[in-house]
Formats: structure tokens, sequence, C-alpha cells
């Protein structure tokens, strides 16, 4: 029989990251003091209409390091301490404007309780806790924020759907070398998909509206560039660009990123990702950004090597 090391007995020193899941039910509303009830709605919409509206959020917390001698990187009792202490009882059931003086708007250093500014002050309180690696808040399943600890700087994401058919062959291939290829997928009258789109934007939070960016004017961009042009197409046919190009999600992705990243950029974001699930089993990613790792806390440079 083997003897361990010492130093590897439970695992302990080998790094590790770890996440801990947590929900609140909070309220908010977007309303600002040196903007006229008008103003206010023509910026935020319905979100500005008192008393406000609620959310079952829902919390990520990633945290790395060495395992301790007893095989954890951390007490999981201790985890749940600290979130709830720190986060989760102070904001369940609770006016997100009122509870926390980050979100005073009032005092001009406050901004609004919007998810990507929840999501940074949250990890400012558990950051002397936990070795925070990120943490993403969920709004509701299509609208999230992540933060990585970096400044103001956060992604948002917006999730949404459309329903395509497509054919998988190349024009300058018989038929029998696409099957070759392809399988079923190459067969001619195509088939279909209810297609998840996922897209991230990355930006510094305003310090005033707490948003990243004018989220609206993301989900209008989102809709008339991708989901109205591809809902209930054969993307084969319908969408030129798929005349030439043979349409597996990943080109499908790539396209998406190409035709949103101007657009993108010029509402005062940067398009970060795409995430396209074509079924449960199915997805791909494209990045418009080189991830840079020396944004990254050491530990989850560590936990990565």
């Amino acid at each position: 029989m083997t003897e361990l090391n010492p130093f590897q007995a439970h695992g302990e020193g080998r790094s590790c990251l770890i996440t801990r899941r947590a929900t609140f039910s909070s309220s908010h509303l977007y309303w600002l003091p040196e903007l006229s009830d008008a103003e206010n709605v023509a910026r935020f919409g319905s979100c500005s209409l008192s008393p406000g509206h609620g959310h079952n959020y829902e919390l990520i917390v990633s945290m790395a390091g060495p395992l301790s001698p007893d095989g954890m990187v951390l007490n999981l009792s201790q985890v749940k301490k600290a979130i709830s202490s720190e986060v989760t009882n102070q904001l369940d059931f609770r006016f997100l404007n009122e509870i926390w003086p980050e979100f005073d708007v009032s005092n001009q250093t406050g901004c609004l309780a919007t998810t990507e500014a929840l999501v940074r002050v949250i990890w400012t309180r558990l950051q002397s806790h936990l070795p925070l690696v990120s943490i993403r808040l969920y709004e509701h399943p299509r609208l999230w924020a992540d933060y990585l600890g970096n400044a103001m700087d956060a992604y948002l994401t917006i999730r949404t759907h459309f329903s395509a058919a497509h054919r998988l062959a190349r024009n300058e291939l018989s038929q029998e070398d696409n099957e070759q290829i392809y399988g079923k997928c190459a067969r001619p009258h195509g088939h279909g998909h209810n297609y998840l789109l996922d897209v991230t934007v990355r930006g510094d939070i305003d310090a005033r509206t707490g948003m990243v960016c004018d989220l609206p004017a993301l989900q209008q961009l989102i809709e008339q560039i991708v989901v109205e042009p591809f809902d209930h197409t054969f993307l084969n046919k319908d969408i030129p660009y798929f005349a030439e190009c043979v349409p597996t999600a990943e080109n499908i992705a790539l396209y998406i990123s190409d035709c949103l990243v101007d657009p993108i950029k010029n509402i005062g974001v940067s398009l970060h990702k795409i995430r396209l699930q074509e079924s449960p089993n199915n997805a791909a990613e494209v990045y418009t950004e080189t991830p840079c790792l020396d944004q990254m806390p050491d530990r989850y440079q560590a936990a990565m090597s």
C-alpha cells in the first residue's frame, strides 16, 4: 500500500474552487431625486413606478484556496454563516433603496439598487470574510450580473430565445459526403431547435444609476438584430449569410457576435460573450474579448493552475 505524503493527506494544500448558493427576496425602485417624475419614467420605465417591484434573487458565491487538513477550502457552516449575516438576513424581505447606505439616493454618493450595483456591494461586504473569486446575482432567470472584484467593472447577461430550423451541409460536397460529416443533420429538409441565447456585456457601473448600460436599449438591440430576424426561419434560406456558411451552433454564435459587437459598443459597453444553446446537450460560446487573467484574483489563478 502506497504511503501518502503527509502534505497531501486528505488533499491538504491542493487548490480548489467552491461555490455556495443563497436566495433572498427584495424589492427596489428606480427613481432619482434630481430627475422629474416624467424624466424618471422616460429613463427607467415601469421600474420607476412607486412603490417599486420585487424579485426572488439567487446568489452564487465562488471561493478558492488550498484545502485544509480536513479536506476543505472552507467549512461550509462558516460560509453559510458569513453569507447569511452579511447579506441575506439583511436583505430578505426588505426594500433595497432603504436598507444599505450605498443605495440611499438622497445622498449624491448613493446609486440605484440595480443587479450589477447590488452584486458589487455584496462583494464589498463579503470580501473580508471569504476568499472570493466571483459573485453572480440572478435577478431572474433571464437577467444576471457577475462581479470579479475589479473596481466598478461588472458583467451583465441577458437571456432570450428564438426558434429556427437549419440543415448542416456544405454546398460544395455531395449529399453522401455531407452525411458522412454531419449525419442526420444533413438530411435535405433540415430540422429545428429552440435556441437559448445569452448575451454578456462588460462595462463600468455608473456611480449614480448603478447600471453598466441602458438595459432597455440593450434588450431592444438584441431583439431587433437577432431575435426578430432569426425567429421562425430556415436559417440556410432566410439568413443570407448562411446560404454559403454552414449554420452550425458555432457559426451561428460567431455570426450573432459579429452582428452585435459594434451596436453594443455604441451604447457604451463591450460585448464580452455570446452563448448559444441549441439543445440540452449542445452549446457554443464565443468570447469577443481576450480573457484578462491579470484582472482575476490570485486565488482564482492558483485554483486553475
